[in-house]
């Protein structure tokens, strides 16, 4: 699909993202806030400017793929790709139901081109690079992309991964992580402490890259980078405020796996309608 190049209208985009997101956690009455309101803007330019995809062949061979590692905050997936055309936007009203597409953590075999069911934390990389190796045997071009959390580099299978990719030099692969520093029983730096995380990367042969993960043009920008790096693979440590847009849920880790009552709700569309009206008045 054509990319949006314009960083305001990434940015509308992204907002309107996360009103749907709102409406789906009130519906389904569970789900994760915190992760999914903070990876929308990583979400809405993956789909909407880096991904080279096609919502209406999603099974295209030479698509470029992407794994989400933490399924947990799948609704922000389903809701970029709603937006981008691969069904439509009323189905978001199903999600967590039963039978839906739109399982409360993503099913491979649910949605065309979800390409890893995913839950248990930290196996999504090992996907990813094992996707990446395999493309690399068969000489294919597109890129391989993983989104993981960094609570979960807690879990030990995701540093085997780590070091696999390092060690085999794949440089078709991207992995950017959602640096909220929370996970769901508190602050990560508490929990298991992860710095020095760019060290640690490094040590393992990967290029590291610190962006503020609610700026496009530094979105965009990092990813351009990383398809310039040939001799190891990227990881993009995407630097987020948990609850992102919404100021009650912001930088509290009891928002990670909490969906917002119907009042709450009210607020958070308010908040978001009103930095929408913003964005539209930088426009003209």
């Amino acid at each position: 699909m054509k990319p949006i190049t314009d960083i305001k209208k990434l940015e509308k985009k992204a907002n309107l993202i996360r009103q749907d997101l709102i409406n789906m956690l009130l519906k389904a009455g569970s789900g994760h806030s915190a992760g999914s309101l903070d990876m929308a803007d990583v979400f809405t330019a993956l789909y909407f400017n880096i991904l080279n995809h096609n919502p209406k062949q999603p099974l295209w061979t030479d698509r470029d793929r992407l794994f989400l590692s933490c399924g947990h905050i799948v609704p922000i997936r389903y809701a970029a790709m709603a937006h981008a055309g691969y069904f439509p936007r009323s189905e978001l009203n199903t999600l967590r139901k039963l039978g839906t597409k739109l399982q409360g953590h993503p099913e491979r075999t649910m949605l065309p081109s979800m390409e890893s069911t995913s839950g248990p934390l930290g196996s999504g990389l090992a996907q990813a690079a094992g996707y990446a190796y395999a493309a690399r045997m068969d000489n294919k071009k597109f890129r391989v992309y993983c989104v993981t959390s960094d609570g979960e580099h807690d879990a030990g299978n995701h540093w085997e991964a780590v070091l696999f990719a390092g060690k085999n030099k794949l440089s078709n692969l991207t992995a950017i992580i959602d640096r909220n520093n929370i996970q769901i029983d508190g602050h990560t730096e508490d929990i298991m402490p992860l710095e020095p995380l760019e060290d640690k990367y490094k040590a393992f042969n990967w290029h590291v890259l610190h962006i503020d993960g609610h700026n496009f043009q530094e979105i965009l920008d990092a990813v351009k980078h990383a398809k310039a790096v040939y001799e190891k693979p990227t990881v993009i440590i995407a630097h987020t405020i948990p609850g992102k847009g919404i100021s009650f849920m912001e930088n509290l880790p009891e928002w990670h796996g909490k969906p917002p009552k119907e009042d709450e709700a009210k607020k958070a569309i308010e908040e978001l309608k009103a930095a929408e009206k913003k964005i539209d008045e930088e426009q003209e």
